[in-house]
């Protein structure tokens, strides 16, 4: 095959590579990266998990972008639509106690639209 040839095919590799990278965090990366703390968020207890503290900071590190920031608080404000006030309270409280800046607040009403 001669550049020439080629040269197509490397713009559609470029162009699929942008796209993937570019994608917003996906529900599935909330979750999977939450899911130790549901313990703590359904029934409460006396600590937070340390695991759960990682995965709301890997988190935030995955959301790097606005997009990503949106698509993240969509996923939690999903999750928050059907927790009682006791679990959004305990939710609410995570940022706090793992030292984590969520950039928003953890509540089925929050606007995501409005993260930056």
């Amino acid at each position: 095959m001669s550049i020439k040839q080629l040269f197509p095919l490397l713009l559609i590799c470029i162009a699929l590579a942008t796209t993937a990278t570019d994608a917003a965090v996906s529900c599935n990366t909330v979750y999977s990266s939450l899911e130790p703390c549901l313990g703590f968020v359904l029934n409460g207890g006396p600590t937070v998990p340390t695991a759960c503290c990682s995965g709301l900071k890997s988190l935030l590190v995955a959301a790097g972008t606005t997009a990503d920031r949106q698509s993240a608080c969509k996923c939690i404000k999903s999750l928050a639509s059907s927790a009682n006030g006791a679990q959004i309270g305990r939710a609410s409280q995570l940022p706090g106690i793992c030292k984590a800046n969520v950039p928003y607040q953890i509540s089925p009403n929050v606007d995501c639209s409005k993260i930056t």
